[in-house]
This record gives C-alpha cells, structure tokens and sequence, in this order.
C-alpha cells in the first residue's frame, strides 16, 4: 500500500508541475503579445518622432551648362584649334572659317565708306557753288528789273520801240526763272547735308548707312573665329573638319556644324515630390553620393525649388474637362549646388546620383513647443 501510495503522489506531483509551466508560458506568452505590441509601437511612435528631418530622392543627376558651340555666318573651315575632351578657357579658340571672302566683304564696305565721305564732300561743294550761283543770278534779276523800268518809262513817252520793252520783260521772267531753278538746287544739296551746310560727313545719313555695311563687314570677318563663350571641356569636335562648310545658324534650321562644349560649373536636379517639399527651402545642407564612386561624397546645398512642376512646363500639359481623373503626386525640379568634394573624382553631366536634405525639421521638438 505503502508504494502505491507513493507512485500516486508522484503522478500528482508531476501532473501540478505540468500545470504549472502550462499557467507560466499562457503569462508569458500573454507578455511577449502586449509587450511586442507595445515595443512595436514605441518604436513606430520614436521612428515617427525623429524622423522627417532628411529627404532623399534617387532621381537626381548631374548637369551642366551645355552649349553646341557654332557661328552665325557661313563658311568653310579652314582649321579646328580643338580636339575631344580637350579643357579650354573662355575666349579660347575652337574653329576658324576661311576669312578670306569676309576679308573681301570688309574692304569692299571700307571703299563703299570713303567713297561716301567724297560724295558728302562734292555735295557741300555742290551747295556752295549753287548758293554762289544764286548770287550772281539776284544781282541780274535786280539789273533786268532796273532795265525794264527804265524801259517802261520811255516807252511811255514814244521814245522806244515796244518790241525792245517786251524783250527786256521776258529778260525778268528769265531771270526769274533761272533764280528759282538755282534756288531749288540749292536745296536739294542743303537736303543731302541733312540740312546743315557744315554737317561733318561723319554725321550725314549716307555716311552713317555706310559705316554700319562695315562694322557689319567686321563683325562676320570676327565671327569667322570661332571662340569659347564659356570655360569648359570640349566634345562632339569629330564630325567638324578642315573643308567641312558651316551654314549659319540663322539660315538653318538646325546647327550644321558645330563643337560640343561643356561647362565646368555642375549642380544636381532632381524631381522631388510635392508632398516632400513641406520643409524645403534654399540653403539646406545636401548630401550628395554618385553612383559611379562609391564611398565617395559630395556636400552642396539646396540652390532654388522651381516655381513649377514638370507637368507644368511640359509642351503638352495633361488638361481634363470631364472631371474624371486621378490625382498624381507632382514633381517639383530642386536644383543642388554642389560645395565641395571628399574626394578627387571628376563629375560628368548626366552622372545618376542620391541626394539627402538635411531639413533640420523635427516632429518631437514641435510637439514639445506646442504643448
């Protein structure tokens, strides 16, 4: 009896232990749920709280001021100073065309200029002998007059012809008339002086029309050499070669010919969303990454938010009347400028990057305040 009493007690024994760590793994199990729960959302509520300082966005790369680089006159090449991936300072020459026609051009315009300070010179000359010429034809008005007066009073008396008196009056009306016709000359050269018969051939219209065919002349003589408006780093030069003949850009349509050549000056743009902009505004510090070197940071700034979205500058924007749509998130072009680097790489446009804007906002420090 004594044993079997024993074995029961046993059995009981170990039936309350199992209980027992039954009981103790529902507590427990109950604590890990509302505990994980409740970590759960401490995290979410701390991530929430500190974060919504920086925003970053992948869609960004580099740019840069690009410009094909060409003339506004035609012409063949005579030498390209150039070549792919060359650096070239402002003002430096790329490609020249031959000069030679302009050189033509120019001094035919310089002829053209002189032979307009003699024509202003013979018309003053013009003048003066015509206003000399109308002094002389007064003085013989006046003595044509005085004859026929004289004239008039004897034939008043029958001491003359009448025949001698009409001569003497057509003699007036002559005289008149040469008068008036030299007048008129006069005024015809006093007109080419622009009125002024001491006008400086320099200030006359014709002068003025011809020095402007020069500095016309010039100015296609000079564009003949083709400069760098802007330092940078030379490319597309291949297909430009000595013999090859350049139109002018505002005779075609498209550029022709034409040298490559980007800035050294870069920034990043990239298309935030708008809901992302909330606290943006220039002068945040970025950070900038490239893709193409690892481990390798850039720190810049944020340079302007663009007045508009993408959507807004498109040539074709979406327009609806029906009012049937679908709200889309906008992209709003945030242009980086880049400060300084960590490292000596060299940046190319249309390098991909990721940037991070420090916004310095943060959620926890407004909740404090506005408690």
């Amino acid at each position: 009896m004594s044993s079997a009493s024993n074995s029961a007690s046993a059995y009981q024994a170990a039936q309350d232990g199992r209980q027992s760590l039954f009981a103790d793994k529902q507590r427990l199990r109950k604590v890990l749920m509302v505990g994980g729960v409740g970590l759960f959302l401490a995290a979410a509520a701390v991530f929430y709280l500190i974060g919504g300082r920086y925003i970053s966005a992948d869609d960004s790369y580099v740019h840069a001021n690009k410009l094909m680089v060409s003339t506004d006159v035609s012409g063949l090449v005579q030498s390209v100073d150039v070549h792919e991936g060359q650096k070239v300072k402002a003002g430096q020459v790329l490609f020249t065309l031959d000069p030679k026609p302009f050189q033509i051009a120019l001094e035919n315009a310089q002829a053209a200029l002189a032979s307009t300070v003699q024509d202003v010179e013979s018309t003053r000359a013009a003048y003066r002998a015509a206003v000399g010429q109308i002094g002389a034809q007064a003085a013989q008005l006046n003595v044509n007059k005085q004859t026929y007066a004289r004239y008039a009073e004897l034939a008043k008396q029958n001491a003359i012809a009448a025949m001698q008196v009409d001569t003497q009056h057509a003699a007036v009306l002559s005289a008149q008339a040469t008068l008036a016709s030299l007048q008129q000359n006069a005024a015809t050269e006093l007109a080419k002086l622009n009125g002024n018969p001491n006008l400086p051939a320099e200030q006359t219209p014709a002068y003025l029309k011809a020095k402007a065919a020069v500095d016309e002349a010039q100015r296609q003589l000079d564009h003949a050499t083709v400069r760098a408006p802007f330092a940078g780093t030379v490319g597309e030069v291949d297909s430009l070669q000595p013999g090859t003949l350049v139109i002018s850009a505002l005779s075609a349509f498209t550029t022709t010919s034409a040298v490559g050549l980007i800035g050294d000056k870069m920034w990043v743009s990239a298309d935030l969303k708008e809901t992302e902009l909330t606290h943006v505004h220039p002068g945040q510090p970025v950070d900038i990454t490239v893709d193409t070197y690892p481990g390798c940071d850039w720190k810049g700034h944020v340079d302007s938010v663009s007045a508009g979205s993408d959507s807004s500058f498109s040539a074709l924007p979406a327009e609806n009347a029906s009012g049937n749509w679908v709200k889309v998130v906008q992209r709003i072009p945030v242009r980086v400028a880049i400060d300084h680097a960590e490292c000596d790489r060299p940046l190319r446009a249309g390098m991909s990057t990721v940037i991070s804007i420090d916004t310095g906002h943060r959620r926890w420090w407004r909740l404090l305040n506005g408690m």
